[in-house]
C-alpha cells in the first residue's frame, strides 16, 4: 500500500523526527525527546500528535494505561523526498543552484560529490 503523500509543517516535522528516532511513543515519552530549551507544552504535542494522525502520517499502535502509544505511518524517505521535489520546483526542476548552495557553504563534501556521482552511474538506484 503507497504512503499517503503527507504536508508537513516544521513543528510536525520535529516531532515526527522524534517518532521516527523512537519507533513507537506516547505524547509524554515524545516530549520528553524534545530538548529542555526548545520543548513545547505538552497540549501542544498531544495536539500535533492528533493532527499527524488525522494526516495519515501516524498510527495508533496500542494503549498503555491511559497513554496511547503512536508510531510512524509513512518513511522519513518519503517526506524528504517531497521535501526536495518540492525545493527543486521553485527552482524550476534545476538542481544547480541548490547544489551549488550546499557546496559553498561546506554542506556538501567532495566525498559526497563522489557517492552522488556513483549512484548516478548506477541509474541513481540505491541499495
Amino acid at each position: 500500500m503507497p504512503e499517503p503523500r503527507v504536508r508537513l509543517t516544521r513543528l510536525e516535522l520535529e516531532i515526527m523526527d522524534r517518532l521516527w528516532t523512537l519507533s513507537e511513543a506516547s505524547v509524554r515519552d515524545v516530549l520528553e525527546a524534545i530538548p529542555a530549551e526548545s520543548r513545547p507544552a505538552y497540549t501542544t504535542v498531544q495536539t500535533i500528535l492528533s493532527r499527524l494522525e488525522e494526516k495519515g502520517a501516524i498510527r495508533r499502535v496500542r494503549k498503555v494505561g491511559k497513554a496511547i502509544v503512536f508510531a510512524p505511518a509513512i518513511t522519513r524517505q518519503s517526506i524528504y523526498k517531497r521535501l526536495i521535489d518540492e525545493l527543486l520546483d521553485l527552482f524550476g526542476g534545476n538542481a544547480r543552484p541548490m547544489v551549488s548552495h550546499l557546496v559553498e557553504s561546506g554542506k556538501l563534501t567532495l566525498r559526497d560529490v563522489r557517492e552522488i556521482e556513483a549512484r548516478a552511474r548506477k541509474g541513481g538506484k540505491q541499495k
